[in-house]
């Protein structure tokens, strides 16, 4: 199987245009990385990581290297006009820019909601539960990135999406319980939406297909087929055929031990009315 094509998001793109225009400055002038490095008391890898854009040229190395290349300031310019970085950890904006083109999503969460059906506010409540804690602009920047993802589920052609979430997290008060009820009924209206089928995984079962945690499964609009999975400190996104397909049988499964759609929106509505 080839390895997933790689979206790449603007600010990365950006970055990548001013490497390759970096290493056309450098092979121009005659110089190896070694010796750019060297001359601006950088590493050779620095300068590599660069050209290669997988490393960021902060603007005070891109004056000097300007200086050393006889640049005219092109490559400060360029850094100064990059797009800000996107709202979402780094770690998962790769998933992200899968997510935007998906045509079809299965999502399993045991401890929060899935990021697509959250409320602001509740959004909101996930961040200001992270450790180290965030800061407010932080914050407020990752949950407008968290509500703009959602347009994945607004499109004139929707994603097919598939969320399992256990009763845990429907019981739960992240955020208080104003905040919950505002949730339970966004989440009663996101349970409508065409292509869009929510199921609760039930207190009770002596059975549980989910056990080793959340994931996520989808498939892009070339018809690749990956896995996502997040840790306390990073993710990861799964490519490997046999993975992809077990944590598939494991989706499978789960939706046969879930309420289905139907008794899941019986779930929200008695759960409204207990707030």
């Amino acid at each position: 199987m080839q390895p997933p094509k790689k979206p790449k998001n603007r600010h990365s793109a950006a970055m990548e245009i001013i490497g390759a225009q970096l290493a056309m400055y450098r092979i121009k002038a005659g110089l190896t990385q070694r010796a750019l490095g060297e001359r601006a008391s950088v590493a050779e890898e620095t300068i590599a990581s660069i050209e290669q854009g997988r490393r960021a040229l902060l603007p005070h190395l891109a004056r000097e290297l300007d200086q050393i290349l006889g640049t005219g300031g092109a490559l400060a310019t360029g850094v100064e006009k990059l797009p800000p970085k996107e709202k979402y950890p780094i770690w998962a904006e790769e998933f992200i820019a899968y997510e935007k083109q998906a045509v079809a999503l299965c999502w399993y969460e045991n401890q929060v909601l899935p990021g697509l059906v959250q409320t602001g506010p509740y959004a909101r409540a996930t961040f200001r539960n992270d450790l180290p804690p965030l800061s407010k602009e932080t914050i407020e920047r990752r949950v407008e990135g968290r509500l703009e993802r959602q347009v994945v589920l607004h499109r004139d052609v929707p994603v097919i999406a598939s969320f399992i979430i256990s009763e845990a997290v429907l019981r739960d008060h992240l955020g208080g319980r104003e905040v919950m009820r505002e949730q339970l009924r966004h989440l009663r209206v996101c349970a409508e939406l065409p292509g869009v089928a929510i199921q609760a995984m039930p207190f009770g079962n002596t059975s549980h297909a989910g056990l080793s945690g959340p994931f996520v499964l989808l498939e892009t609009s070339d018809h690749q087929h990956l896995a996502y999975s997040e840790t306390q400190i990073g993710s990861h996104l799964i490519s490997d055929e046999d993975k992809v397909s077990s944590l598939t049988q494991k989706y499978g499964m789960l939706r046969m031990q879930a309420l289905n759609a139907e008794e899941t929106m019986g779930l929200l509505d008695r759960l409204l009315g207990e707030q």
